[in-house]
């Protein structure tokens, strides 16, 4: 919303003895709290802006990331021709085995359309942590179609606008831009919204002529300058609020300070993000021939169960997980020591399917299971804000939304500062900038008002560590340029 909320109706200094004042009259209400909200938006919309235009840049970036991985990578990511049936997926890890020899195989990823080819994750030495190396293998003829260094689903390009989006490649102290970002932008938005919605109130208060039935929602026709300027931020600010929120909030999952108390809330409530168990039990068939597998090693303590010595391998397991049900978009993590089979659905778009089990590699046994159905509200609403934010849910039209709102976002910011420029009060002074709201707004709220508001604020600070250090910082500013201002005004008073 704005930066520095434009009236287009001025009236004089409120008089506390006119019985006919607007503040007065409405004490304790919008028209109190208005110009605090007025003063914080113009100090948040001034400051924190260009963060906000670095995260929708670089957000609309990673947007269109998704259709261009298809096209940078199509040689890796689709055949030459689909056959008439696909090759074992034994037989395809075998061929990516001998493509990349140093690797250690970690998990496969089987052709998820006719088209498409199937992904071998290795481990390989020499890489950064969370990188993984991916062989791309041709399932009808095992034929290695390339080789590329992954970051979980995200090829290289798409992987580096992630992260040019989350710090700016900057790594830890990069982070901070984004959380910065992140935390205000639900708080820029929602006050624009009530100043946006409270100056309709005010114009009709003062018997202001209206902007027409359709001004709030739509631009006004025939307006000029200030006024156009508003109209158009006002308007599009409107329609993008809701989604601009949802990308605060969902944003915020992924920051450093704020993500670390959202996750201890969501656990506190029972929303945690359920996992499916792949542990072997001591002394299963799989261990067998070790005789001290099971054994007690001291009081409460058991050996670790060893490596399976019967593998069914992969091809089994995987039909065993598709008996179960696990049929959509397969993600296999092969046993690792005192594991099984880990088999996931790896589909995040509606109609989501997140299915996982895990299978016991000495005889196909489904060891545990566990539906998407099954999770707790707070973890389902959590995936799907995720899969929002990225652009997975709807597919297409979520990437488009995104990338809309990121394009509306960098309107509002530039409409912002265009109108920060026009209320300067000095225009043919080319260093002249827009003045901000007067201070001492909030000596007009009521006690009622403004100690519930201080302890959210406090509350809602400490929750969202960046929003509370930013907004003590703009405080403290705030009262220094006072102070600085009134020891000026008192030396420019005659003796």
């Amino acid at each position: 919303m704005s930066l520095d909320e434009v009236q287009d109706v001025r009236t004089p200094d409120a008089d506390p003895t006119d019985p006919t004042d607007i503040s007065k009259r409405r004490g304790g209400g919008w028209a109190a709290l208005r110009p605090l909200l007025l003063r914080m938006h113009f100090y948040a919309g001034l400051l924190i802006a260009p963060l906000l235009f670095l995260a929708a840049a670089t957000g609309l970036l990673y947007a269109g990331s998704w259709q261009a991985e298809k096209i940078v990578y199509s040689d890796e990511l689709t055949v030459s021709r689909v056959g008439e049936s696909a090759l074992p997926l034994s037989a395809q890890v075998a061929a990516a085995k001998g493509a990349a020899p140093q690797g250690e195989i970690v998990s496969v990823w089987p052709a998820p359309e006719a088209d498409a080819t199937t992904r071998v994750i290795m481990e390989s030495e020499g890489l950064p942590e969370g990188e993984t190396l991916t062989v791309f293998v041709d399932p009808y003829t095992a034929d290695v179609r390339g080789q590329l260094t992954t970051s979980g689903d995200a090829l290289p390009l798409r992987a580096w606008l992630s992260e040019f989006h989350a710090s700016l490649q900057l790594g830890d102290f990069g982070r901070n831009y984004s959380e910065l970002a992140a935390s205000w932008l639900w708080v820029v938005a929602l006050g624009g919204l009530a100043l946006w919605i409270g100056r309709r109130r005010k114009r009709k208060a003062v018997g202001a002529p209206p902007s027409g039935s359709w001004g709030m929602v739509l631009p006004v026709r025939g307006a000029k300058g200030r006024r156009r300027t508003l109209s158009w931020h006002g308007v599009i600010g409107l329609w993008s609020v809701a989604g601009l929120v949802v990308l605060s909030a969902t944003g915020l999952t992924w920051s450093k300070y704020a993500g670390e108390n959202i996750g201890q809330l969501q656990d506190s409530l029972g929303g945690a993000t359920p996992a499916v168990s792949a542990k072997l039990k001591p002394g299963a068939d799989s261990a067998a021939g070790d005789e001290h597998a099971g054994h007690t090693m001291g009081p409460g303590e058991e050996m670790p169960p060893p490596a399976p010595t019967a593998d069914i391998g992969i091809d089994r397991a995987v039909e065993a997980a598709r008996a179960a049900g696990v049929t959509e978009y397969l993600q296999v993590t092969l046993p690792a020591k005192g594991k099984g089979y880990v088999v996931k659905e790896k589909d995040k778009q509606v109609p989501v399917h997140l299915d996982a089990v895990s299978i016991d590699p000495a005889d196909g046994r489904v060891m545990d299971e566990l539906r998407f159905a099954d999770y707790p509200l707070l973890a389902k609403m959590t995936r799907f804000g995720i899969d929002l934010h990225m652009g997975q849910t709807f597919g297409l039209v979520n990437q488009l939304a995104l990338a809309a709102l990121a394009v509306a976002l960098m309107f509002l910011v530039f409409w912002g500062y265009r109108m920060w420029w026009l209320r300067r009060p000095t225009k043919d002074r080319t260093l002249s900038v827009g003045r901000a709201q007067p201070r001492g707004a909030w000596r007009k709220l009521p006690v009622t008002v403004l100690l519930p508001l201080a302890a959210v604020t406090a509350v809602v600070g400490w929750f969202v560590p960046m929003l509370g250090i930013s907004l003590v910082a703009f405080l403290a500013v705030d009262v220094l340029l006072g102070f600085v201002a009134r020891r000026r005004a008192k030396a420019a008073q005659p003796a």
